[in-house]
């Protein structure tokens, strides 16, 4: 049976989100993170060498990275679901989004984590002021502009449809979820960004979301975590 190999508060949800779309029975194998460090316990390793989540294995074939995970998914799994046609614009934009969530998306959001991780981490007592302001300045200076440049885009592409890839819901919804949750996580932008407020809602209300988050557990990265 495929078995998704699963960090609490993490990328892995999704993938537990579209096997309840597809349908797919699977096992959860569960890894918890360091409360600490908030890194994912040195076990993952033995499933595969950079010790991150998601990870799947399906028969005999350890599959890492969200993107190469949705995209064995929906193709051995999906029977023509949740992909667009080969040769039309939808599918073109689906290929689009299932990059753009990692490649684009993520990193200014991981810089943020970062940042914020550098102001408030223990150091001697002199250090403190220094750290801080070269956080803040990294999160005034780029940061927190690459972030506003690309909700404002993201916020514009939805509003030509209510899917990424057009009037149907696909993979690349999916792809996208992590992104838009951990941007909007600590609230506040539901009136500037309408568009993603209403795209987070209308996944948050489909029944195999809420079965994804029965099985997944504590799912933080929503209540601000």
């Amino acid at each position: 049976m495929l078995t998704v190999h699963h960090l609490n508060n993490s990328r892995s949800q999704r993938v537990l989100w579209l096997l309840e779309e597809l349908g797919v029975p699977y096992e959860i194998k569960r890894y918890e993170r360091d409360p600490q460090t908030m890194l994912a316990p040195p076990e993952l390793r033995a499933v595969h060498p950079l010790g991150k989540s998601p990870v799947i294995t399906d028969d005999g074939l350890t599959i890492a990275e969200s993107g190469a995970i949705i995209e064995y998914l929906v193709g051995k799994y999906g029977q023509g679901r949740f992909v667009p046609a080969a040769g039309t614009p939808e599918r073109l934009r689906y290929t689009y989004w299932l990059h753009y969530a990692e490649g684009s998306a993520m990193p200014p959001l991981l810089l943020k984590l970062v940042a914020l991780r550098i102001a408030s981490a223990p150091m001697p007592f002199f250090a403190k002021p220094i750290a801080r302001k070269i956080a803040a300045t990294l999160q005034s200076s780029f940061i927190d502009p690459q972030l506003k440049l690309h909700l404002g885009y993201i916020e514009k592409e939805l509003a030509k449809s209510q899917w990424f890839a057009g009037d149907d819901f696909t993979a690349a919804d999916v792809q996208m979820s992590f992104p838009l949750e951990a941007a909007t996580a600590r609230g506040g932008l539901e009136s500037q960004l309408p568009g993603v407020s209403g795209f987070l809602q209308r996944i948050h209300a489909r029944p195999a979301y809420g079965r994804a988050l029965e099985r997944g557990g504590e799912y933080g990265i929503l209540g601000g975590g």
